[in-house]
């Protein structure tokens, strides 16, 4: 399942689709082409067809509309495992489901931002960069206590003149080639 949830998110169409599905909860197809207008709907329904195939959405609901029926789709599975079962089973599939919905969440918040009319990259001071740092797991320990010392402190900040809300993501991942 998560290499079909990757090759969703790698795939333009199918990653807007996922998106647009998982922000709402659940979609028709014709809300899926009115608010994605730039898929041709063929395209629309050959990957919304592929994606209920490969397990990734389900028909939730089917409604007669003027002699045809119109479903409405819904992720087909659940990314609110439990993160305790993850760490005490090791496991690398719940772990990349969790890390989907981490990454779905963040991509509609940036989606929504890029879809802003009033969008201002520079002025917005938005972002985004990979660092590849060599430290030990006690290094690694600090910097992150002290990333997150420096966040908490910051998410005590009330909204005042001068301050916008912002989301900051941090994902720690060894590289994919690592040297042992």
């Amino acid at each position: 399942m998560t290499d079909k949830i990757m090759e969703c998110i790698t795939n333009p169409v199918k990653c807007k689709l996922l998106l647009e599905i998982y922000s709402r909860g659940e979609a028709t197809a014709k809300h899926l082409s009115d608010t994605l207008g730039d898929i041709p709907q063929a395209t629309l329904y050959r990957n919304l067809k592929k994606m209920l195939s490969d397990g990734i959405i389900k028909v939730i609901e089917e409604t007669q509309v003027r002699g045809t029926v119109e479903k409405t789709y819904a992720l087909a599975f659940n990314f609110n495992e439990d993160f305790e079962t993850i760490l005490a089973e090791n496991s690398g599939t719940l772990y990349m489901q969790v890390f989907t919905q981490y990454f779905l969440g963040f991509a509609k918040q940036f989606r929504e931002y890029c879809k802003s009319p009033n969008i201002n990259i520079k002025e917005d001071m938005s972002g985004f960069s990979l660092s590849h740092i060599y430290l030990s797991d006690k290094e690694l320990t600090e910097l992150m206590k002290s990333i997150s010392d420096v966040i908490h402190a910051a998410e005590k900040n009330k909204l005042k003149a001068g301050r916008k809300l912002r989301t900051l993501g941090l994902i720690v991942s060894p590289p994919e080639i690592q040297n042992k």
